[in-house]
């Protein structure tokens, strides 16, 4: 018995010095992210020299590019690309659209094409108008009201819901899947309501799918700004008879070649056990994608910089994975864990950051619940820095493909608040100017103090110490 109680008192004592430490490392990273940070420098170019990052872009290129010489540049032990196949959407000249009340007498409301989206046909479409607020809606009105109409979908984000992804989740369904249901139908086209919290001008787009619908029945899709939409809706409850015509030039061409760009630290005692951490390099094209997510790529990219500033020698091979073709399809985070499968890599860790760049709160943690109650006892080394929020739930679209090769990978996602978040999400006012620079260093400081300890610890000390407890 007392051997038992000498070994509890000698682990607690060591608990209570390896805290210390961490608590002294953790105050280093969030010091030098905040008086010698690199994430808004290299958002600065990201955004403003290179701007929208759609799949398939020259603008891609370029930033494949420019994020690689950045990461050649930081001296890690290897940076390198890794192809993948990915979708080619362009969205041609400006979108156009007005609602006509009688002939010649019209109002131009705000749209953009829905990535994915077909062209309207040459000279644009006009039609009468069914409104609904879900795809449920449109089904209950059967193809004899909605044939030859344009459908559009007018529900808004549940603004009484505090956390704004359950929102958007909530609504994101006629987004993605509207036209081809209304295509059922016989509609003539869709219009959806802007996925956003705020009534503002600014149509947001996002990807649709036709699945496996035939070409000749696909109809064009738009998204319609906030104010818009209600306007639209106001006058809709007056005149049923009104008419809305809008144009687009979107056009789907040939898959290319585009990469995913890797940069590593090889781990000093398990360079076979790896740490991912990134964000994806695409955006949509409206704005420069800033928040979504060239902020996710950056604070990244800051983390491994972060380590080796700090003095910090990771014991895993730490990688930063920019992923390409998040946004429209998903490609480069399918392709990363497909590799990785292939190599039969083990992949302990994976952090994403695709929230925006605004104020860390905390993480998200996909895990078990063992890991969880380990990562419960981290959260007062976070205190200091005003990060509270810890709790299960996903991790991230990119890195979630990874939890096919592994059942004990532990995946997290960095969680900032998001208040506003929704107000640029894929719209055109997703630009440089609506990031703070301090809020973005304090979320790369915050992923990099959260890798440092899974780092030092890993899930085997986990289960380690569970044992010894018991």
């Amino acid at each position: 018995m007392k051997h038992i109680v000498a070994l509890l008192c000698l682990f607690i004592s060591l608990q209570s010095s390896a805290q210390k430490v961490d608590a002294e490392t953790l105050k280093t990273i969030y010091n030098t992210s905040l008086t010698n940070g690199k994430s808004y420098e290299w958002l600065d170019h990201l955004s403003n020299q290179i701007g929208g990052r759609l799949s398939g872009s020259l603008n891609a290129e370029r930033a494949v590019e420019y994020t690689k010489e950045e990461l050649e540049s930081l001296g890690l032990d290897k940076v390198w690309l890794q192809p993948v196949m990915v979708p080619r959407w362009v969205r041609g000249a400006p979108e156009f659209a007005y609602i006509e009340t009688a002939p010649g007498k019209t109002t131009s409301v705000n749209i953009c094409a829905l990535g994915g989206s077909i062209a309207t046909p040459y000279g644009g479409v006009k039609a009468n108008l069914v409104e609904v607020k879900s795809i449920e809606d449109l089904k209950a009105l059967g193809k004899e009201k909605i044939k030859g109409k344009i459908v559009f979908f007018n529900r808004p984000m549940q603004a009484d819901l505090i956390n704004t992804f359950e929102a958007y989740s909530g609504c994101v369904d006629q987004r993605y899947s509207g036209a081809i249901e209304a295509a059922k139908f016989g509609a003539a086209g869709v219009i959806v309501r802007s996925m956003n919290l705020r009534l503002d001008d600014f149509p947001h787009t996002g990807s649709m799918s036709y699945g496996d619908l035939p070409n000749s029945q696909r109809i064009p899709s738009a998204a319609i700004s906030t104010n818009d939409a209600e306007l639209l809706s106001g006058m809709l409850s007056l005149d049923k008879n009104i008419k809305l015509y809008f144009s687009q030039n979107c056009k789907q061409l040939k898959d290319v070649q585009s990469y995913n760009v890797i940069g590593e630290i090889t781990g000093s005692e398990f360079p076979n056990e790896y740490i991912v951490v990134g964000g994806h390099l695409d955006s949509w094209d409206l704005g420069d994608g800033s928040h979504d997510d060239g902020a996710g790529v950056v604070q990244s990219m800051d983390v491994v910089r972060l380590l080796k500033e700090s003095g910090i020698k990771p014991k895993r091979s730490i990688r930063v994975v920019l992923f390409m073709n998040e946004e429209n399809g998903l490609r480069g985070g399918k392709k990363y864990a497909k590799v990785a499968k292939a190599k039969g890599e083990n992949h302990v860790f994976a952090l994403e950051s695709d929230s925006g760049g605004f104020t860390p709160r905390g993480f998200t943690f996909d895990c078990s619940d063992a890991v969880f109650n380990k990562v419960l006892q981290w959260q007062p080394l976070f205190k200091p820095y005003l990060i509270h929020y810890f709790e299960k739930g996903y991790g991230g679209a990119d890195i979630n493909p990874l939890k096919e090769s592994s059942k004990t990978l532990v995946l997290a996602g960095l969680r900032p608040d998001t208040q506003r978040y929704f107000d640029h999400h894929h719209a055109s006012n997703d630009t440089f100017d609506a990031v703070n620079k301090r809020e973005l260093e304090l979320g790369a400081a915050t992923m990099t103090a959260l890798v440092y300890l899974f780092d030092k610890y890993g899930t085997s000390t986990i289960t380690a110490e569970k044992q010894l407890k018991n």
